[in-house]
């Protein structure tokens, strides 16, 4: 049985403010304003906070705990209806582009899981796309329905979301925390970006053959999955791994015409446009494949390591230089000549490839979690179906 939300919330504004009423830091008469930047993935975030004049705010605009901060307006209708509990450890009250739904009669961490489920983001994604300006109003929220559920209903589902919520959040640390090893690694054998070790220093060109991938009229090669062989894109490379969705596919003959960027394994891709710089290896599994406007490296083997090159160009040592190289604009093409003329620190290649034995390690401890959390979250996402649609 369903009943309307609007028995079961109070929807509450935003502060109004000028930038004569902010603080410089958090004293006796300010106090910590929330926006819709510190909603993080169901999550509040302390980051980036400013201080408004306490006499800004009323009684009612002060959080609290089981407070659901949503941000109600953004030029960005991804970010549109966004939400956050709030937990209520530190006394905060929240922008004039965020809303609160203040639960009653409804246990807060029920209301909670509601809001984060795909349910609430597709139809609440649907207003936001209705509407030239993207804000969310009042009878938007207002026309939900949420599933009634006894408090003993309600404190089960609460505790099952939030229990697997938590062990999601513990796998993903653990990833964080391998990454932050294989960083700290390198260091500890290859020494800092002033080179700090004093290897000796080359061009990415004298150890590597550097070309771009697809760049002109790049869909007209395309088809369908059944038939078609993958091309990478910016979307498909992360930090050191490959990130296998959101695929393009080019027919056979496609693939032909541009034979030239056909990929083979322990080819390194680096990212050109939105994230320069971010790169990854090549694996076997993807020899064959194409690729789509991202610079593509062909390591000499005998002078450099894949997975080298590779976490050095994600490493400050090499990203460092790209940034530069891009001028520190984030969306400028990095393009192959800036690659090619990149400082790299060239150790011995025995000495590269104990780190990259490290590496091969760090993968399969990787590889473990990465199965935990995908079934972890296959778990979560099919009870939030049966709960709340």
């Amino acid at each position: 049985m369903e009943g309307n939300i609007v028995n079961y919330i109070t929807q509450i504004r935003g502060v109004s403010y000028k930038p004569s009423d902010l603080h410089d830091s958090l004293n006796k008469n300010s106090i910590i304003l929330l926006r819709a930047n510190n909603i993080d993935e169901g999550k509040i975030n302390f980051e980036d906070v400013v201080y408004v004049d306490k006499s800004k705010v009323s009684e009612t605009q002060i959080l609290r705990e089981n407070d659901i901060l949503i941000c109600a307006s953004s030029g960005s209708k991804n970010l549109v209806g966004k939400a956050a509990s709030f937990n209520g450890n530190i006394e905060c009250t929240f922008g004039a582009f965020c809303k609160v739904i203040r639960p009653r009669n409804i246990l807060g961490s029920y209301l909670s899981a509601f809001f984060q489920s795909k349910y609430y983001r597709f139809h609440i994604s649907q207003f936001a796309n209705g509407v030239n300006i993207n804000n969310i109003k009042n009878e938007h929220i207002n026309s939900f329905s949420i599933p009634e559920r006894t408090l003993e209903e309600q404190k089960e589902i609460s505790y099952k979301v939030f229990s697997l919520n938590r062990v999601i959040e513990n796998y993903n640390r653990e990833l964080e925390l391998l990454d932050e090893l294989v960083k700290a690694r390198f260091v500890e054998m290859f020494g800092d970006e002033n080179n700090s070790k004093g290897w000796e220093i080359v061009n990415i060109e004298d150890v590597a053959n550097v070309q771009v991938g697809v760049v002109i009229k790049p869909s007209q090669y395309y088809t369908d999955q059944d038939s078609g062989i993958k091309a990478f894109r910016s979307l498909n490379i992360g930090n050191g791994y490959i990130k296998d969705d959101d695929w393009v596919y080019f027919s056979e003959e496609g693939n032909k015409k541009n034979k030239k960027s056909i990929l083979s394994t322990n080819d390194v891709l680096i990212v050109r446009s939105g994230a320069p710089g971010t790169a990854c290896v090549v694996t076997s599994e993807y020899a064959g494949s194409n690729a789509i406007d991202v610079i593509i490296a062909h390591p000499n083997f005998q002078k450099v390591d894949s997975h080298y090159l590779c976490t050095y160009t994600n490493m400050p040592h090499g990203k460092s230089q790209i940034i530069e190289g891009t001028g520190g604009a984030a969306q400028q093409h990095f393009n192959v000549g800036k690659y090619n003329k990149l400082k790299l620190m060239l150790p011995p290649l025995e000495y590269q490839k104990q780190y990259v034995k490290f590496l091969e390690e760090i993968d399969k401890s990787r590889s473990r979690i990465q199965k935990s959390l995908e079934a972890s979250q296959e778990l979560f996402d099919s009870l939030m179906q049966e709960y709340f649609g």
